[in-house]
């Protein structure tokens, strides 16, 4: 027996797989196209481990995805690969098209019919799980209550409306075909391997280098934070025990604004790792222009994942970002490796004038 997973070189799927090869010894077929997030070196631990088996590709190479499923025989399909940040779908949304709705499609169609020649026993036995984002639901009001798996989709960027359309179409494939399917949407991730485009490695990586961190707005965009761990427990154990065809929102019951998140994080590299000027990191932050449309709050009520799947996350996030902080400090050779030209481009680009994030 084996599961498929899709995007596993990301920052959750390499995450996920290497949980799941830490705690099991069923193999992993991971398929990923090795964009600019994508990157092999999450899996570095992983070289000439048998249970693990690595081949670059698309999702959307339909033949390539029926040729391994047949080959491999997966139980299951755990499907993270996606074009995943909100700021790069602003500038080029048609990536985002491509790969999480056209992608997915493509996906879909090859476990639809992987899954249609199965024997009777194993078509039971097999799940679709798609990872999705609470972004899908839109923005918050101050006081409004937490997304449910009931919230109505209300998705305010391209990437999100990418998002919203894969997961219909899963649930379309359910209802229209009968293919075991399974969504997760989750809380903002954060933790080791994150590329850093996404605020806490940004905001680590400008750190470390003596550069602006930069805050949109106010900095006072609210986001529930949730530990990397945390997130790929959750998903082991919907896959374990889930209700086919069911929603369960994952969340770290951890609101925060952005700038309590760089303030904190600013505090942790204060001790752990003091400027050599011995001035506070706080003193890095500044203020940018705010992203066209940013949502002003998410937040996930993960209760109903806690009461039929006994499951809440293991970190605080006190917890979870000091973690965070000790391993980018730990591998800071990861960090320089991803640092690209093309990289410091995209954040010239995205924060304007420099590639320090300044405005």
């Amino acid at each position: 027996m084996a599961i498929f997973v899709t995007g596993g070189a990301g920052f959750i799927g390499s995450n996920f797989v290497l949980d799941w090869l830490a705690q099991s010894d069923e193999p992993v077929v991971n398929l990923d196209a090795l964009t600019y997030a994508g990157n092999p070196e999450n899996l570095a631990s992983l070289e000439g481990d048998g249970r693990h088996v690595f081949v670059k590709g698309d999702i959307g190479d339909f033949d390539l995805v029926i040729d391994l499923l047949a080959r491999h025989r997966p139980r299951a399909l755990v499907h993270f690969a996606a074009e995943s940040h909100v700021d790069r779908s602003i500038h080029g949304p048609e990536d985002f098209i491509q790969t999480n709705i056209v992608g997915s499609f493509r996906l879909l169609e090859a476990a639809r019919a992987y899954w249609g020649g199965l024997t009777a026993g194993d078509r039971e036995g097999f799940r679709f799980l798609q990872v999705s984002t609470d972004e899908v639901y839109g923005t918050l009001a101050a006081d409004a209550p937490a997304f449910s798996e009931t919230s109505r989709y209300e998705p305010n960027s391209p990437y999100s409306a990418s998002k919203a359309a894969s997961d219909h179409l899963v649930r379309a494939y359910r209802h229209t075909y009968g293919l075991p399917v399974l969504t997760t949407n989750c809380s903002n991730n954060y933790g080791p391997y994150q590329f850093p485009e996404k605020l806490i490695p940004l905001c680590m990586h400008h750190a470390l280098a003596g550069q602006s961190l930069p805050l949109y707005g106010d900095g006072l965009h609210i986001r529930d934070w949730l530990y990397v761990g945390d997130h790929c427990s959750a998903i082991r154990r919907v896959l374990e025990a889930g209700t086919v065809g069911e929603v369960y929102n994952i969340g770290g019951w951890s609101e925060k604004t952005n700038r309590e998140v760089v303030t904190t994080l600013c505090s942790i590299l204060d001790e752990l790792c003091p400027r050599n000027d011995g001035r506070a990191y706080a003193e890095q932050i500044v203020l940018v222009r705010d992203r066209p449309g940013h949502d002003r709050r998410y937040a996930i009520d993960a209760s109903r994942i806690e009461r039929e799947l006994s499951w809440r996350p293991a970190e605080t996030f006190a917890t979870g970002l000091r973690r965070t902080v000790h391993w980018y400090l730990e591998h800071r050779q990861w960090l320089r490796n991803v640092t690209s030209g093309a990289y410091r481009h995209w954040l010239a680009q995205q924060y304007g004038g420099c590639a320090c994030g300044c405005s």
